[in-house]
């Protein structure tokens, strides 16, 4: 058995001799049979425990269990409690779903802060068969379906290649002891459901089930990396990333098919849900304006594109530029030059720099957000324009808009940044001092 230990650490590179590996050590069987392969084996490695407060004084117990195990082999050995059922709650997530995320966030936060390399969980073949049926009743993409990996990231789990009937045998025959967890069990938890009543099913027709599913996984893990590479490809040519926005054009998503498909991956990264993508795939080709959500981002159909951003609080605060001679780098960065040698056909051409008579300007200048009803005088016209109007004839899609800051001057808009001057302040034959203000993008 060590031998194949160590011949699955080498053939997945799951990490060397000189690492640092912290262990997670429930007190179960498997974890006290990866403990004691990896005492064996002669790595360095520490103990991690989580007690998660959900079974009184068996929870307890476990921890006391653990805790001699570790002084008993002079293991460095680190714990901590949760109240998860309270986390849970608070998240309305399942009693499972806060249990992961209270100790995965934790082992990383331990990993860190005391320098280990790797994080070590005990999972085995039987773990992956079951996280396949589960996400298979759950409704999942092909990622659902390709397992548990030896590694992600910082989180290795070197007892993949055993089944849970294989860590029986090596703990009777090494006379080692473990605890069991009662809600084992227990069939109100999904997994359990599966390990108890599924796979007995699947075992009776096939006594080699498990490795066979094992063997389907691993050559969907190959399909998967044979799609994924095709799926980012396609990501490159068609979705276009700037700073703050992503945009998809349109056209280029009619031509993918399967189009939910196609589009569901193209989307999430940004946490889309499938609900909603096929709520965006149906509305393609309706007008402008419509928005989505997800927990992270918003995307507007606008009229050839989709554009997606990351939701973010509006903002609202006013910034001020005192005198001429200040630049600006909150919340745009703006450089001010004073000029009073010029000529008016030099006046630029580029919408990000823009001239003032300085002596009209009323200090301090304010940068705000664009409101609703508010009017200027675009350059070029001798009458008020409503800022919203300037917006539908310039074709600004709902984000353009949101992102869209001003130049007042007093009380009358000066510049609509980026975009067009207010006639008032145009440099005219009577001006003899110009203010230059320029948009760094």
């Amino acid at each position: 058995m060590l031998t194949l230990f160590q011949s699955y650490i080498n053939k997945h590179n799951l990490f060397s001799k000189n690492d640092k590996i912290l262990l997670t050590i429930s007190g179960g069987i498997d974890s006290v049979v990866m403990l004691d392969l990896f005492i064996r084996a002669g790595y360095s490695c520490a103990i991690a425990h989580c007690n998660f407060k959900l079974r009184g004084e068996e929870s307890d117990q476990d921890e006391i269990f653990v805790r001699e195990l570790a002084e008993k082999n002079h293991i460095p050995f680190y714990t901590t409690s949760f109240r998860t059922e309270e986390y849970a709650e608070n998240n309305r997530i399942s009693i499972q779903m806060a249990a992961r995320e209270l100790r995965y966030d934790w082992f990383e936060d331990l990993r860190e802060k005391l320098h280990y390399d790797y994080v070590a969980t005990a999972h085995n073949k039987n773990d992956v068969v079951e996280t396949f049926f589960i996400n298979l009743a759950r409704g999942t993409g092909i990622r659902g379906l390709s397992g548990i990996p030896p590694k992600s990231g910082t989180v290795v789990r070197p007892l993949l290649f055993l089944e849970r009937e294989d860590i029986e045998e090596y703990a009777k025959a090494d006379n080692l002891s473990w605890r069991e967890d009662s809600s084992n069990s227990q069939t109100k938890y999904s997994r359990n459901k599966i390990r108890h009543f599924i796979i007995p099913g699947f075992l009776e027709l096939n006594p080699g089930f498990v490795d066979t599913m094992w063997d389907n996984i691993n050559r969907l893990r190959e399909i998967e990396g044979i799609y994924l590479n095709s799926l980012e490809r396609m990501k490159k040519e068609i979705v276009i990333k700037g700073k703050e926005f992503a945009w998809i054009p349109i056209n280029e998503i009619n031509k993918l098919e399967p189009l939910f498909t196609w589009l569901y991956e193209l989307l999430i990264d940004f946490d889309f849900s499938a609900h909603v993508v096929r709520d965006i795939a149906r509305n393609l080709d309706t007008g402008s304006g419509k928005q989505f959500f997800s927990p992270t981002h918003r995307l507007v159909k606008d009229r050839d594109k989709l554009i997606i951003h990351p939701l973010k609080n509006t903002i609202s605060k006013r910034f001020y530029i005192d005198d001429p001679a200040q630049d600006l780098s909150d919340p745009l960065q703006l450089e001010l030059s004073i000029i009073t040698e010029f000529d008016k056909s030099e006046i630029p051409k580029d919408p990000h720099i823009a001239w003032f008579d300085l002596d009209q300007l009323e200090f301090p200048l304010m940068i705000r957000k664009w409101e609703a009803g508010d009017y200027f005088m675009p350059l070029g016209m001798n009458n008020m324009k409503k800022l919203s109007d300037f917006f539908i004839d310039n074709k600004f899609s709902l984000p353009e808009k949101e992102n869209t800051w001003l130049l007042v001057s007093g009380t009358k808009i000066s510049w609509v940044i980026g975009k067009r001057i207010d006639n008032r302040y145009k440099v005219s034959p009577e001006t003899t001092r110009i203010l230059q203000i320029q948009l760094i993008s």
